[in-house]
C-alpha cells in the first residue's frame, strides 16, 4: 500500500493553555475535516486525509513535565505515521525544568478503530 507525505518542515505552530493544561500541535494553513478522539488525544485530519493536528488535554500528567516547563517550548516538532489502523504520533522538543535544558521525546500509539485514514507521514516543525 503506497504512502502518501507531507512534508511541513517550518510550517508547524504549537500553542499551550496553562489554565487547562492542553497542548496543541498544527500545521499551518490546512483545511480542517473532522478529529479523532483518543482519550486524552485528539487528532485532527485535513481535507486530504492527513493528520496534521494533535491536542493533549493534561498534557503536564501524560508527559510528566512541570506546567510552568511546557509554557516555552524550543524546537518543537511532530511526526505522524499511518500504517493501516495504527497511529504514531512522535513529538520532540526541549524546555527547560528545574533551570536546566531538556530534551523531550514521546511517542503516542494508537489505533483507530471505526475511521480508515490513508496510509501517511506528515513531518512537521515550527
Amino acid at each position: 500500500m503506497t504512502r502518501k507525505h507531507l512534508n511541513a518542515r517550518g510550517k508547524g505552530e504549537y500553542s499551550y493553555d496553562y489554565s487547562n493544561d492542553i497542548l496543541f500541535f498544527k500545521t499551518k494553513d490546512r483545511d480542517y475535516a473532522k478529529s479523532l478522539d483518543f482519550g486524552n488525544l485528539i487528532a485532527d485530519i485535513d481535507t486530504r486525509g492527513f493528520i496534521t493536528g494533535l491536542r493533549i488535554f493534561d498534557a503536564s500528567k501524560i508527559l510528566k513535565i512541570p506546567r510552568i516547563s511546557l509554557r516555552n517550548l524550543r524546537n518543537p516538532e511532530f511526526n505522524i505515521e499511518v500504517d493501516g489502523k495504527i497511529i504514531t504520533f512522535k513529538l520532540r522538543f526541549s524546555c527547560e525544568i528545574k533551570n536546566k535544558e531538556v530534551m523531550i521525546g514521546q511517542d503516542f500509539v494508537r489505533e483507530s478503530m471505526n475511521e480508515h485514514i490513508q496510509n501517511s507521514e506528515v513531518i512537521c516543525t515550527v
